[in-house]
C-alpha cells in the first residue's frame, strides 16, 4: 500500500505520524511510504533521516495526499487537508468529531474511510491508541497548573507541593481514568494535597490501592463536585466518553463559589471540554480568566513534546496501522477493534456515540457497508 505522512499544520503541533522507526516498520512489511518534506522537523527528524528509513520525500502536502492510498496523521484533518481527501483512501489519526460538526461534514463529502484512534478498542475494552497520549496529558496538565497558580500568570500565587509549615495547593482531578491517574500521580509526587472523583467504584478501590491511601478518593455526585471544586486550588478535567461529547461537570454558576485565581485545566477539550466556559486555546495563548478563574484549554497538550509524545504514539499506532496497510478495509470488517474506530466511511458516520453527539444518522458496518 502506499502510505503518506503529511506535515501537521494545526497551530504548534509538532508531532509527526509516522516516526522514521516507523517508516521502516511499514517499508519492511512492503509498503511505500512519502513523507512531506519537514514533516519530523518537530522530532528533530531530517528528509535525510527519512530516505535513509527508506521513504520517498515529498515536496508538498497535496502530492502526498495526491499519492498515498493511506494518510497517517496525528490530529484531526484541518479544512485544507479534509478537502483533499477522496473516496475509498483511509485516513487514520485522531478525529474527535463529536464537537467538531464542520470537520465531520467534510469528511462525509470526501467518502474517505476515516478511522480514529481515540475510539479504536483493545480485548479489555480500553483505549490503547489514546492511552499514550493521555498519560502525557496527565502528567502535563499538572505542569500546566503549576505554572498557572503562579501570581504572574493570575493565580492564587501557590506553590503546589508547599514548602514546610505551609499548606499545599489542594488539586481535584475529575476523572479516575488514564488523565486522572497520571495527574494524580505527577500531583501528589510534587507534594500536593489530591482528591480523585470517579463514578466507579471499582475504580476508586483501585486507585487507592495504588496510591496506598496518598490520595483521596470520593464518588462523583453533584454534591460532591460542588465540595471538592469550590475548595480546590486547582482542578483538573479528565473525563472521558469515549466518541462523545465531554459531560459539562463545572458550570459558570460555580465559578462564582471557587477560590479566586483557582486554575482549571481541561484535558477534555478536544472532545468539547468538560467545564462550560471553557474554549480551546493553543500554546501561544494557553489561558485566559472567567469570573475571577484561570482556564487551561490547549487542545493538543501533548504536541508540547514531540519527540516523547511521537515515540509513544507510534508504539501504539504501529500494529493497527501495519493491519490497514497489509489488508486495506478488509482488516476494520475483519479485527473488531478497528471496527470499532472507525468513525466515517464512504459518507456516513459508523461510530454511534459520534452519530449521537452530532445529530446525524448511525450506520454501521454490519448494515452493509462494505469496502
Amino acid at each position: 500500500m502506499r502510505v503518506g505522512v503529511p506535515k501537521e499544520i494545526k497551530v504548534q503541533e509538532y508531532r509527526v505520524g509516522l516516526t522514521p522507526g516507523a517508516v521502516r516498520e511499514y517499508v519492511a512489511a512492503g509498503h511505500q511510504v512519502t513523507v512531506e518534506t519537514g514533516a519530523g522537523s518537530g522530532i528533530g527528524a531530517s528528509d535525510e533521516v527519512y530516505r535513509r528509513a527508506g521513504a520517498e520525500i515529498a515536496g508538498s502536502a497535496r502530492d502526498v495526499f495526491a499519492s498515498s492510498d493511506m494518510i497517517v496523521k496525528v490530529k484531526e484533518p484541518q479544512k485544507s487537508e479534509w478537502t483533499q481527501l477522496r473516496e475509498s483512501q483511509i485516513l487514520f489519526t485522531y478525529l474527535h468529531l463529536a464537537p467538531d460538526p464542520e470537520q465531520a461534514k467534510g469528511l462525509l463529502a470526501s467518502g474517505c474511510t476515516a478511522i480514529a484512534y481515540e475510539t479504536v478498542t483493545d480485548a479489555a475494552g480500553r483505549l490503547p491508541l489514546l492511552a499514550p497520549m493521555s498519560e502525557v496529558a496527565g502528567r502535563l496538565a499538572i505542569e500546566a497548573a503549576g505554572a498557572a497558580l503562579k501570581r504572574s500568570a493570575g493565580g492564587r500565587g501557590l506553590l503546589l507541593g508547599g514548602v514546610p509549615g505551609v499548606q499545599p495547593a489542594r488539586v481535584v482531578v475529575l476523572g479516575g481514568g488514564v488523565v486522572g491517574t497520571q495527574a494524580a500521580r505527577m500531583a501528589a509526587g510534587l507534594g500536593a494535597e489530591v482528591t480523585v472523583i470517579d463514578r466507579s467504584i471499582p475504580r476508586l478501590r483501585e486507585l487507592d490501592d495504588v496510591f496506598l491511601g496518598r490520595v483521596r478518593t470520593r464518588f462523583s455526585t453533584i454534591e460532591a463536585v460542588e465540595e471538592e471544586v469550590f475548595a480546590a486550588d486547582v482542578v483538573i478535567g479528565a473525563v472521558l466518553v469515549p466518541g462523545a461529547s465531554a459531560p459539562k461537570l463545572v458550570t459558570r454558576a460555580m465559578l462564582k463559589s471557587m477560590r479566586p485565581g483557582a486554575v482549571l485545566v481541561d484535558v477534555a477539550i478536544d472532545q468539547g471540554g468538560c467545564f462550560e466556559t471553557s474554549h480551546a486555546t493553543t500554546h501561544t495563548d494557553p489561558t485566559y480568566e472567567v469570573d475571577g478563574v484561570v482556564h487551561y484549554c490547549v487542545a493538543n497538550m501533548p504536541g508540547a513534546v514531540p519527540v516523547t509524545s511521537s515515540q509513544a504514539l507510534n508504539n501504539a499506532t504501529l500494529p493497527f496501522g501495519l493491519m490497514l496497510a497489509n489488508k486495506g478495509f478488509a482488516a476494520v470488517l475483519e479485527n473488531p477493534h478497528l471496527r470499532n474506530g472507525l468513525n466515517v466511511h464512504r459518507g456516513r458516520i459508523t461510530n454511534k456515540a459520534v452519530a449521537e453527539s452530532l445529530g446525524l444518522e448511525f450506520a454501521p458496518v454490519e448494515t452493509g457497508l462494505a469496502a
